[in-house]
């Protein structure tokens, strides 16, 4: 990442910094590193979550300025509950995963000695 940001003409150096500390990996780069991709699943969520209550609420919009509440979905408790239903299953898989088989889908050969 640190190399695709350092070749952007003029900036690319002062965004290496400014992101990453600069090019040597150390206390204050991990820890940027590892906050953003703690953060970053949750502010996901969010939007997601943001963007679906605002679809149901008023629709989409169109480069034709066409009136799409007619064909607007509404917000009926049926589709709150298949998708809460939906969102609950997949949270009990991924929780499975994590806390019960972590290793279920990682790759075998990884457990190998090295030859050396």
């Amino acid at each position: 990442i640190t190399n695709l940001f350092s070749v952007i003409p003029w900036v690319g150096k002062d965004i290496v910094r400014l992101a990453w500390g600069g090019y040597s990996v150390g206390d204050a780069t991990l820890n940027r590193f590892y906050s953003f991709h703690f953060i970053l699943p949750f502010l996901m969520v969010l939007l997601i979550g943001l963007h679906l209550s605002l679809l149901h609420e008023f629709g989409s919009s169109n480069p034709l300025g066409v009136d799409s509440r007619t064909m607007m979905v509404p917000f009926f408790p049926y589709y709150f509950y298949s998708d809460l239903f939906g969102g609950i299953v997949g949270a009990g898989v991924f929780a499975y995963l994590v806390l019960l088989d972590p290793y279920l889908l990682s790759d075998p050969l990884n457990y190998e000695e090295a030859n050396f």
